[in-house]
């Protein structure tokens, strides 16, 4: 699998990749305006990521896991934050064909990697509905700590979730 952050041009593989998905996605997923995860929609968000990166005033940063130049899994860091707080939120998803084999485990690393080592971040924070049991499972295999439980914390699938909530501290910092 290639791991690198997405840019405008991954546009169409990421369209095919969540249209393919919908369906696996959609228990997880917020529900979306029409042409959310269409090509048009999804590079002119990729453009204004990478413009932010360029100029350093990003709040996210967005990578992908390929694998025969189709996007099989994704992982975001967003809201970053800087100043004494220096954290983020990690969100992340794999194709259902690929769940198992590793690969989610492998992209939240590189991204943890990128949030610690190249954006200094002290935490990223990854939260999961409480029925989300792979979730849950790989977030305890990356060393993430549970902090607690939010209560109708988003809005998934047009219903308010409760999600634990989980984070992991840069060990650089202990």
């Amino acid at each position: 699998m290639n791991i690198r952050l997405a840019i405008k041009d991954d546009a169409g593989r990421l369209a095919d990749y969540y249209s393919s998905n919908a369906h696996h996605f959609y228990l997880w997923e917020p529900v979306r305006e029409s042409g959310y995860y269409s090509e048009a929609s999804i590079q002119m968000r990729l453009s204004e990521y990478e413009k932010q990166h360029q100029d350093g005033s990003g709040s996210s940063a967005h990578f992908i896991g390929l694998d025969d130049g189709s996007v099989i899994a994704h992982c975001s860091l967003t809201n970053i934050v800087y100043g004494p707080f220096r954290a983020c939120f990690m969100g992340y998803g794999v194709s259902k064909e690929f769940e198992g084999t590793g690969t989610m485990s492998k992209l939240c690393l590189a991204a943890i990697k990128y949030a610690f080592d190249e954006l200094e971040l002290n935490r990223v924070m990854a939260n999961y509905m409480p029925c989300n049991e792979r979730s849950g499972s790989l977030l305890k295999k990356l060393g993430f700590s549970e902090e607690g439980l939010a209560k109708k914390y988003l809005k998934i699938n047009g219903r308010w979730e409760d999600h634990v909530l989980t984070s992991l501290v840069n060990p650089a910092n202990s």
